[in-house]
Formats: C-alpha cells, sequence, structure tokens
C-alpha cells in the first residue's frame, strides 16, 4: 500500500516556525514507528500572494484536492490589510474549505489539568474539561445571496443571506451524532429557531436525522445565545455541539478562552469520503497568524502539533497513535514546560518554540 499523503501549507507569521515542529514529529513516526508519509509543501495566503500575485494557486488546490490531508498553519497580516478583499490572505483559506466542500469543522475545547489555572473561569469548571464543536462550513450566512452592500436611497445597506438546505443540514447532523457515539453519546444541536426561519428548518431536521438514525445518542436543542451563557456557567455539561457557521465562529472562539489560550487548539475539517474511504481533510490550528511574534521563536507550536494529532485519528485511522502524541503534550504540560503564551507561575521562565517541539519528542521517545 503507499503511503498516507499530505500537503503542508504553512503560510504566514507563525505559521512556518510551528510547522518545523510538526515536521519533527513527522519524521520521528517515520523513523521510531515505521509511519511513513508523503509530505508535499505549497504556499497559501500573502506568501502566495507575494510569489504568485494570488492567495492560492490553481495548482496548489488541485494538489490539495489528490491528497489525503491537508495540515495548514496560519494565514494572513497586517502587511495585507489594503489589499483588495478576493486576493486578502485568507480568501486562500475560504476557497480550500469551499472547493473541498469541508463541510464540518470540528473544534475540539479541551482543558489540560495542568493549564486548568489559566482559564479565566473557576478551576473546578475547566479541570477536565472535553467537549467538541461541530460547526457546519459551508454554507449559511457566510456564503448564502444575495449578499453585498447596495445603495437605497441616501445611505447603504448591508446585506447578507442566512441560507440552509435540508441536506447541508443533516450531513453536518450526522457527522456530529457520529463523533458523539465515540465519545460521551451527548449532541446538543444550537440554533435561532425561536426568531429565525433557518433555525427552524435547523431543529427541525437534526430532530429527524436523530429520530431516523440516531435514537441511541442523546439530543437536546438550546438556543444559541442560552448555549453561549452555559459554556460559561458550566461547560461540561456538553460533549458535542453542532450548530451553524456563524454561531459556530462565535461559540467555539468562546469555547476556545475556556483552555485558557488559543496556542493549545486544533482543528478539522472533514468533508465526504474519497475514493479511498478517507474524508476530505483540512487541519489546521485555532489560533492566528500572530505577526507580533514571528520569527521570535515565542510561538506555542502545540495547536498545530495537536491538529496532526486529528488528522492522525480521522484521516489516516491511527487512533492508537493520536492519544500517543497527545499523550507526549499532555506529560510535557505536567512536566512545567510553557512557552510564552503560558506563562503565568512565577519563577518559570518560557521555552522556546523549537525547546517545545523538541520536549515533545523526547516524550514520544519515552513513549517506546
Amino acid at each position: 500500500m503507499s503511503n498516507p499523503s499530505l500537503l503542508i501549507l504553512a503560510g504566514d507569521g507563525i505559521g512556518p516556525e510551528v510547522m518545523t515542529e510538526v515536521r519533527k514529529i513527522i519524521d520521528w513516526y517515520g523513523a521510531k514507528r515505521d509511519v511513513t508519509f508523503d509530505v508535499s509543501e505549497g504556499l497559501v495566503g500573502g506568501c502566495s500572494y507575494d510569489a504568485h500575485g494570488t492567495p492560492l494557486t490553481d495548482d496548489t488546490m488541485a494538489k490539495a484536492q489528490e491528497v489525503d490531508a491537508v495540515l495548514l498553519g496560519a494565514v494572513g497580516g497586517p502587511k495585507y490589510d489594503n489589499l483588495d478583499f478576493s486576493v486578502k490572505p485568507e480568501r486562500g483559506l475560504l476557497r480550500l474549505r469551499k472547493e473541498m466542500d469541508l463541510f464540518a469543522n470540528l473544534r475540539p475545547a479541551q482543558c489540560f489539568d495542568a493549564l486548568a489555572d489559566f482559564s479565566s473561569l473557576k478551576k473546578d469548571v475547566v479541570a477536565g474539561l472535553d467537549i467538541m464543536i461541530v460547526r457546519e462550513l459551508t454554507s449559511g450566512i457566510y456564503f448564502g445571496e444575495p449578499r453585498g452592500i447596495i445603495k437605497e436611497g441616501n445611505e447603504r445597506v448591508g446585506i447578507n443571506t442566512q441560507r440552509y438546505t435540508e441536506s447541508e443540514i443533516a450531513r453536518v447532523a450526522r457527522s456530529a451524532f457520529e463523533l458523539a457515539r465515540k465519545r460521551g453519546n451527548k449532541v446538543c444541536s444550537m440554533e435561532k429557531a425561536n426568531v429565525m426561519e433557518s433555525g427552524i428548518l435547523w431543529r427541525d431536521v437534526v430532530t429527524e436525522v436523530h429520530q431516523a438514525e440516531y435514537s441511541d445518542v442523546e439530543l437536546s436543542h438550546m438556543y444559541a445565545d442560552a448555549g453561549a451563557m452555559q459554556l460559561c456557567r458550566w461547560p461540561k455539561q456538553f460533549d458535542v455541539i453542532v450548530t451553524d457557521n456563524l454561531f459556530g465562529d462565535l461559540l467555539s472562539d468562546a469555547a476556545a478562552m475556556l483552555t485558557g489560550s488559543l496556542g493549545m487548539l486544533p482543528s478539522a475539517s472533514l468533508g465526504a469520503p474519497m475514493e479511498n474511504g478517507r474524508p476530505k481533510a483540512l487541519y489546521e490550528p485555532v489560533h492566528g497568524s500572530a505577526p507580533d511574534i514571528a520569527g521570535q521563536g515565542k510561538a506555542n507550536p502545540i495547536a498545530c502539533i495537536l491538529s496532526f494529532a486529528m488528522a492522525l485519528r480521522y484521516s489516516f485511522d491511527m487512533g492508537t497513535e493520536a492519544d500517543r502524541l497527545e499523550k507526549a503534550v499532555e506529560d510535557v504540560l505536567a512536566d512545567g514546560l510553557r512557552t510564552a503564551d503560558l506563562l503565568g507561575e512565577e519563577g518559570v521562565s518560557p521555552v522556546s518554540t523549537s525547546e517545545m517541539g523538541d520536549a515533545i519528542v523526547a516524550k514520544l521517545d519515552a513513549s517506546l
């Protein structure tokens, strides 16, 4: 059998730095676990614009369609603020998501015991937290038509359209129910059925899918604003949350801060299965390009490393190896190693990006 293939798009800002540490992990698996990946690289975002005049070339897009998984670092930066909207770095990422039809965005929010004090919430509220937000990613208000800014009389009007089909809702609901079966077997669906027709349809379709295919999974419904409140009040009541594109964007960022640092959070965006049975997939850390610290060795590589762990689990069916990598991260944190974003204890000096990567590799060695 051929090796699993992986396209690395390091991108802008701290993207290349954190991706260098992921390459150490990939090399370790080849050397110590006889798990070899066919790795190729490409450009996305601002670096692609600098080289080619576009945030994503057709050749790179075609390569992303061919490989088993794409691993992305980060895109954007103030250098590109004045570009036309059509060629801003973020358009490269949106094109990947749209053309690969990556409809289910998985955003875990897990609080490692060693970092429970870093959350803005009380330790007993977040310690042991392990929830998954499944966000619909290719439809909703970010893509609905009509959209734009028009003139009505003497003033401008901004228009965005919230639009969902039954099939779009059903497929992301199935993703959430399937995940729940492998976790705590609970799904909470969030929308605004009290004021939005799209929310009424969302609730109806999720309920229909549940009754027809997943009655063994516990299903609850919650208005998205109440869900945001409950995430802050008692987040451990949730297991899997499924919601639309806009609410998923807001709720997953709120959940991210429960863990204490955006530098700790991975994500996966999954689509329909390919001919080999693997889903179309893009993995990326939640954090941005952080241009203010780029090139200084201050970036936390853990989110990108954990994104690769998600690739092991969801694209390559290597759950045991994903567990091994996640345990290595947990052990490093338990030893007290901290990058600059995780400092909070007196007398603790930060480790560099590369030192954190080396420490995780050392823990992987110890796991053998």
